[in-house]
C-alpha cells in the first residue's frame, strides 16, 4: 500500500510535478481572478511557514487559530501550519469548558477581523484580504504582526524543521458538528482523491474545504475557490474546465 500524502509530501508534489499547472485559482469578490502554479503556491506556503518559525516561534503543538473565510490566504495558512507541525483551530467553543476539554486556548490568532484584531489575546496576525492590499488597511494594535506587509520578506524555500507526530492534533473545528484530526488522520482525509478541477463555493464549511482541497491535490488536481459574491456561472464553469463541485 503506498504512503498516505502528509503534507510535506503533497507540497513536495506541488512544487516538482505540478509545478507549471494550476493548482489554486481564486475569485475574489472585487472580480479579480488570481491564479497560483504548484510552485507558486508552494512560495507562499514556505514564505509563511518561515514567518510562523521566525517571527511566531511555531512548533509541533502550537495551536493556531484561523479566524479567516474560505480565501486562498486561508488555505496558506492551513498548510503553512501543518508544514510546521501546529494545530490549526476554526472557530471557538460555545461553552467554556469546551477551551479545557480541546485545548482550545490558541497560541497565535490569524484574522481579517478588526473587531478580534483588537480583542484577541496573545500573538495575532492580520491578513488584508484584498488582492492590491500590500498591508492591513485598519489600525494595527500594539504587537500584532502584519501578514501583507510581512511575508514577502521571507524564504520562498521551507527548510524542514521538526514535524509533528502522526498522533498530534492537526485539525481542531468548533465550527458546525466540530471536527478533530491527528496529523494521521489529516494523511488519512488527503487519500483517495481524484485528479480532477474541483469548484468549491464559498458556502462550503471550511474544514470540508480544507480536506477537499488535500485530496485534490494530493491526487495532483486543482481548486477553483469562489467568494460568497461572485456568481457561479456556465461560463466560469467552462473557462476553469471544471469537473466536479463541493457541495455545501
Amino acid at each position: 500500500m503506498p504512503a498516505q500524502p502528509s503534507v510535506p509530501a503533497l507540497l513536495s508534489t506541488l512544487r516538482t510535478r505540478q509545478a507549471t499547472s494550476p493548482a489554486l485559482i481564486w475569485y475574489g469578490p472585487g472580480g479579480e481572478r488570481i491564479e497560483l502554479s504548484g510552485k507558486v503556491l508552494d512560495n507562499w506556503v514556505a514564505k509563511t511557514s518561515n514567518l510562523l518559525v521566525d517571527e511566531l516561534d511555531a512548533e509541533p503543538g502550537i495551536r493556531v487559530r484561523l479566524d479567516l473565510p474560505a480565501h486562498w490566504k486561508t488555505l496558506v495558512w492551513a498548510l503553512a501550519a501543518w508544514q510546521t507541525g501546529c494545530t490549526v483551530q476554526l472557530g471557538e467553543p460555545a461553552h467554556p469548558g469546551d477551551a479545557a476539554a480541546g485545548g482550545a486556548v490558541p497560541d497565535v490568532t490569524v484574522t481579517a477581523s478588526q473587531e478580534l484584531l483588537d480583542a484577541a489575546e496573545g500573538t495575532v496576525v492580520a491578513v488584508a484580504q484584498g488582492a492590491l492590499e500590500l498591508r492591513w488597511p485598519g489600525e494595527l494594535p500594539a504587537g500584532a504582526v502584519d501578514y501583507a506587509a510581512e511575508v514577502r520578506s521571507y524564504a520562498d524555500t521551507y527548510l524542514s524543521g521538526e514535524e509533528a507526530e502522526e498522533g498530534y492534533t492537526a485539525l481542531h473545528s468548533f465550527l458546525g458538528t466540530g471536527l478533530n484530526l491527528s496529523y494521521g488522520q489529516l494523511a488519512e482525509a488527503a487519500d483517495g482523491g481524484m485528479c480532477q478541477t474541483l469548484l468549491v463555493p464559498a458556502a462550503v464549511d471550511l474544514p470540508s474545504v480544507l480536506t477537499a482541497a488535500l485530496r485534490t491535490w494530493a491526487a495532483g488536481g486543482s481548486v477553483v475557490l469562489v467568494a460568497a459574491d461572485v456568481e457561479i456561472t456556465e461560463r466560469l464553469l467552462a473557462a476553469e474546465k471544471v469537473t466536479e463541485r463541493l457541495e455545501a
